[in-house]
């Protein structure tokens, strides 16, 4: 599903960044797997760079056997939309439309069809059936993020990256969280790779990459 070979990301700078310093590693199909590390690390840069947010100093990363970084510009953004999904540290939810609206938005950039159903079933499997006409300042933070996740999930994306999705929740709303992440995953086979410092969350995943210092300390 993903291959990534030696990937490296510099920031430039009076002294340049090293961030990613020749990163390799697989993530089957229907896996869920973490990324693990201190702060600095290179998680979210990693996650970053695999998610078409950011481009890569050099290295390659193949999705379903296709190079993304060799796609132009243009052809590289439609992957994102169409095979992509994303959950953010912060909801980035627009405040001025309801859950339904936040949900089916990312279809209606690709023009799809009967958006408004498909957003009204993934806001009932993330449990938020009765929330559907609900504006962001009237749910919880961890409703929120279960809004962000079916976003993520509306074009029926390959892979779902999330990056510290729990980072701004309470304990319970995390734990909530993951159980979600852990029913898309057996339930849908959804392929995830999820960032998250916190090193009890490795009881919900296939798989942990640890990282240290732009590189991979080990696999568990």
């Amino acid at each position: 599903m993903i291959k990534v070979e030696n990937l490296v990301r510099t920031y430039p700078g009076k002294i340049p960044t090293l961030a990613l310093k020749g990163v390799s590693f697989e993530i089957k199909e229907g896996e869920f797997v973490a990324l693990m590390g201190r702060s600095g690390s290179g998680k979210s840069t990693l996650l970053h760079q695999l998610g078409l947010l950011d481009m890569p100093t050099s290295g390659n990363v193949l999705i379903d056997n296709k190079n993304v970084l060799a796609l132009p510009e243009t052809e590289r953004t439609r992957f994102r939309l169409q095979h992509l999904g994303y959950v953010f540290q912060e909801q980035a939810l627009i405040a001025e439309f309801t859950a339904l609206e936040n949900v089916y938005l990312p279809a209606m950039a690709l023009e799809g069809d009967h958006d408004k159903e498909r957003a009204t079933h993934l806001l009932t499997l993330v449990g938020l059936a009765e929330r559907l006409n609900h504006y962001p300042s009237e749910m919880s933070g961890g409703e929120q993020q279960r809004v962000a996740v079916a976003r993520a999930l509306i074009n029926n994306p390959k892979v779902l990256f999330a990056d510290e999705p729990t980072a701004n929740l309470d304990t319970v709303s995390s734990e909530v969280l993951f159980k979600l992440f852990q029913k898309l995953n057996k339930e849908l086979k959804q392929t995830i790779l999820i960032v998250t410092h916190e090193p009890e969350d490795k009881k919900y995943v296939d798989r942990v990459i640890w990282l240290k210092d732009g590189l991979i300390e080990k696999e568990e």
